[in-house]
């Protein structure tokens, strides 16, 4: 078979990066012994004491946990569903194998690794050959790994007869066996893609392959079956796997319940909060918090316009709508305001947004921003949800007002609210029928993108957040009602599919 170029290069880039690190040292046979022992017993101890060039930052607990759960369950049944950058294909598919090779009494023979494309499983399986080949210190503990003549790409047999196996999803594992031994450590690692879980019939394919191509591979199932990936789509052969009865499973996210990095030691919250705001708040909880959305469950992409904006004085009336939280914190509420126009014709214009996770004193400056654009030319009718209206929010209203020496006149929305996914779902034949309009030069603000954000990720059901689509539904249910008695064009209902 001809060889891959890309293939071939990854693997010279790889063993020189093992090489460099140099780790052999003028030490006795007594110190390496004990070394050896520790490293056995003690797997943070093997990943720092071996692969600092790969574990530049101290493993986390969650790593270390799933090496001590994997080793201590011969037939381990299990999927660790991890963030993406937290180390998953490191531990999981390359550390864990070498610790249980090293053992006193090896507990891997036959490692098979599987991923989406056979290129893929090939790339993980030269992480480990690097290791075997060139990792001075490994090899000077426990002994030569290489064996002339059975060092391919895709499969390899090491001195001690320890068999290492790549093949991509749906290729045929059948009939693979070093001698009388058979796989006894498979590892599925990121076998899912967009394009497949898109389709239930491939995603049902791939999973029946799984289980029984490829999960037969064993003897009667002696050895560990064991998943690693992040969740991107809510039906997908992780969480199939993972919905088999008997499957062991952790989920660590970028951010755990607390709102704080899950693996403190190599990430700061600076820098989920950087990826989080460049990629958008649905995209982010896909990718790093194992929380896939449908894109467009109730808004759709298409629906979402916008346009042109009147003259201020053209507008039959203007709210400004707050949905407020009084936390801060990344697992908080996200504090909302919307301005919002209707025209003669009965459209919403939404001219101006403000929604982030922040203080009360920040949100209450987002008033002064929109009265001052506003600039007297036209009456605005300032609105927050009751419940909200309380010491604390008038308090800071009150310090602004005299510190500017004119206060915003925010008035408490008293209606009793229904159930908040049935009032923003109402508002969805609004989109569908082009009646809602968002400013065209407010596209690239960040209010107006975390609204669009979270619309189009708003579904039964969902984590996302939903603080900007309830302003919205806030400002477009007061609109309404102060102009029902001039004859609304326009009805608001749930969402059906009646013509209107």
């Amino acid at each position: 078979m001809k060889p891959n170029k890309d293939l071939w290069e990854r693997w010279q880039a790889r063993k020189a990066l093992v090489a460099s690190a140099n780790y052999l040292q003028k030490d006795d046979a007594e110190f390496r012994t004990l070394r050896v022992k520790k490293a056995r017993s003690d797997y943070d101890y093997f990943v720092s004491t071996y692969f600092r060039h790969l574990a530049t930052t101290k493993s986390a607990k969650f790593q270390v946990d799933a090496a001590n759960w994997i080793k201590n369950n011969p037939k381990a049944r299990a999927a660790f569903k991890w963030a993406r950058g937290h180390a998953k294909s490191t531990h999981i598919s390359l550390l864990i194998p070498l610790w249980l090779m090293i053992q006193q009494q090896r507990q891997v023979n036959m490692l098979v690794l599987t991923s989406k494309s056979r290129e893929m499983a090939i790339a993980l399986l030269q992480d480990i050959q690097a290791e075997l080949e060139v990792n001075e210190l490994f090899i000077a503990d426990f002994g030569p790994q290489l064996k002339a003549g059975d060092w391919t790409e895709s499969h390899f047999t090491t001195a001690q007869g320890c068999t290492f196996v790549a093949i991509g999803r749906g290729q045929s594992p059948r009939g693979l066996k070093n001698g009388a031994q058979r796989p006894d450590y498979i590892v599925v690692d990121d076998i899912d893609d967009d394009t497949l879980c898109r389709n239930p019939a491939r995603v049902s394919e791939a999973f029946d392959w799984m289980m029984t191509a490829l999960f037969g591979t064993m003897a009667m199932g002696r050895g560990r079956f064991i998943m690693v990936g992040n969740e991107i789509a809510k039906d997908s052969i992780l969480t199939r796997y993972i919905s088999r009865p008997g499957v062991y499973h952790t989920q660590v996210n970028a951010l755990d319940k607390n709102g704080k990095p899950s693996w403190s030691d190599n990430y700061t919250i600076e820098e989920i909060n950087g990826i989080r705001e460049i990629m958008g708040e649905r995209r982010f909880r896909k990718e790093y918090m194992n929380d896939p959305q449908v894109d467009g469950a109730v808004f759709r992409e298409k629906d979402i316009v916008f346009g042109q904006m009147l003259d201020l004085r053209k507008y039959r009336s203007l709210v400004c709508y707050t949905d407020p939280s009084f936390k801060s914190g990344l697992t908080n509420d996200y504090k909302a305001t919307v301005l919002v126009g209707k025209t003669p014709e009965g459209v919403f214009h939404l001219l101006k947004v403000f929604a982030c996770q922040t203080t009360i004193s920040e949100m209450v400056e987002w008033h002064y921003i929109i009265n001052d654009w506003v600039g007297g030319r036209v009456p605005v009718r300032y609105y927050m949800e009751s419940n909200f209206i309380q010491d604390m929010v008038l308090e800071e209203f009150r310090k602004a007002g005299e510190t500017r020496s004119a206060h915003i006149p925010v008035v408490g929305d008293k209606r009793k609210k229904p159930d908040k996914f049935a009032r923003i779902e109402a508002i969805q034949p609004l989109f569908e029928r082009g009646l809602v309009v968002f400013n065209q030069r407010e596209k690239d603000s960040p209010g107006m993108n975390v609204l669009v954000e979270q619309l189009l990720a708003f579904q039964k059901g969902s984590r996302v957040h939903d603080d900007a689509p309830d302003a919205l539904e806030g400002a477009i249910f007061l609109l309404t009602k102060r102009t029902a008695a001039e004859g609304a064009t326009y009805r608001m209902g749930s969402r059906t599919n009646r013509h209107w």
